[in-house]
């Protein structure tokens, strides 16, 4: 089954299980008056506005790229996680206005053996539920089911606790269904902040995973002529869709047409096998008929590493001809004024290297 089907599918059946859930607890929440009981039904129902979103995402989430959208609509998934996120914080902001309500005009509640069946009932369905829908949202990364997933195991917690409110009030008459009312709102509020900054996240452009990136470079390096792969970045237009590029160090002496296919085969490689697409393969020359050369590349590499916040050199090369020593350097992110010590590594390396026009390229650390 396509991943769109496993989608929406397993949305419908959120959909039909939270209507089931939302009017069981309606009515026995307003049979028994229990604030708790019936702010959970409402819970129930932004479930089902949840499922009915990611949907609806999905659908124009796989729209055809066209002349204004080449790279395809996958980035609606994210936005429709942002709109799951802002209705768990309605959700969360509303159910805690009414209780601070009934907290300050309380009123007595009516349990009744039903009702604490029902709940208890609504306890175990969530708990299958929310397993449910996130492993099928982790099994086609998609970030709405996992967030629905998450939202329903919350909700499995929060039934919970009002079963637990009811019993309180059966054995000793202390009424804690308000406060647990409250209580129950501030963790739905949490939960919405969380899914709503992790979708920002995404919509602003979040680091790809180490553990990718790590896997990407190491498929460029499996080839013998490649020495090193670097600058690796990703750009996201949805699960299903990454584009990006990647600099290697290759041998000074290989010929243009030994790259061109070198660049074609490494392309094809990165799609079969981490479905990304490198629209673009930059090349750093690595000097290999220069002793010189490379007893000046250790030493430079030993002294740029002694700095504190330096990640990374790489791209090193020196050109006898035209007197020049050239390479890239990664500095934290950390780092106090990454601008102050880029420019104390250059005057360094060029004093040490008078003969030399030393160039230093300054370059993000956009990836492990």
């Amino acid at each position: 089954m396509n991943r769109d089907k496993v989608i929406v599918r397993t949305s419908i059946i959120g959909i039909l299980a939270n209507v089931f859930l939302a009017a069981f607890k309606a009515g026995v929440g307003i049979l028994s008056s229990s604030i708790a009981i019936i702010l959970d039904a409402v819970n129930n129902l932004s479930d089902v506005m949840s499922s009915v979103i990611t949907i609806i995402g999905t659908k124009l989430a796989h729209k055809r790229p066209d002349k204004n959208h080449p790279f395809g609509y996958g980035r609606v998934e994210n936005l429709s996680t942002t709109l799951i996120a802002v209705i768990v914080l309605y959700a969360g902001v509303t159910s805690l206005v009414e209780s601070v309500k009934k907290i300050i005009h309380p009123s007595v509640p009516d349990y009744s053996a039903a009702a604490i069946i029902i709940v208890a009932s609504a306890v175990v369905v969530k708990i299958l539920l929310g397993l449910y829908v996130r492993k099928k949202g982790e099994s086609v990364s998609s970030d709405s089911l996992i967030a629905s997933g998450k939202d329903a195991l919350l909700d499995s917690v929060i039934s919970a606790a009002t079963l637990l409110a009811a019993i309180i009030y059966l054995i000793s008459g202390i009424r804690t269904e308000a406060w647990l009312g409250a209580f129950i709102s501030l963790v739905i509020i949490k939960s919405g902040l969380e899914i709503l900054g992790e979708s920002l996240s995404n919509i602003i452009g979040k680091r790809i995973s180490s553990e990718l990136s790590k896997e990407i470079k190491d498929t460029v390096t499996s080839f013998p002529e490649v020495q090193g792969a670097y600058d690796l970045i990703l750009h996201s237009y949805g699960p299903d869709l990454l584009i990006g590029s990647v600099h290697i160090e290759v041998p000074d002496t290989m010929p243009v047409a030994e790259l061109d296919k070198l660049e074609h085969r490494i392309t094809e490689k990165v799609l079969a096998e981490h479905k990304t697409i490198l629209t673009g393969i930059s090349v750093y020359a690595v000097n290999t008929q220069n002793d010189n050369a490379a007893q000046i590349y250790s030493d430079v590499r030993r002294n740029v590493m002694s700095h504190e916040y330096v990640l990374q050199i790489h791209g090193f090369y020196l050109d006898e001809k035209s007197m020049t020593i050239h390479f890239d350097i990664i500095i934290d992110f950390a780092a106090p004024d990454s601008e102050e010590l880029y420019k104390h590594i250059l005057t360094e390396t060029q004093q040490a290297y008078p003969d030399y026009n030393v160039s230093i390229t300054l370059d993000t650390d956009v990836s492990d």
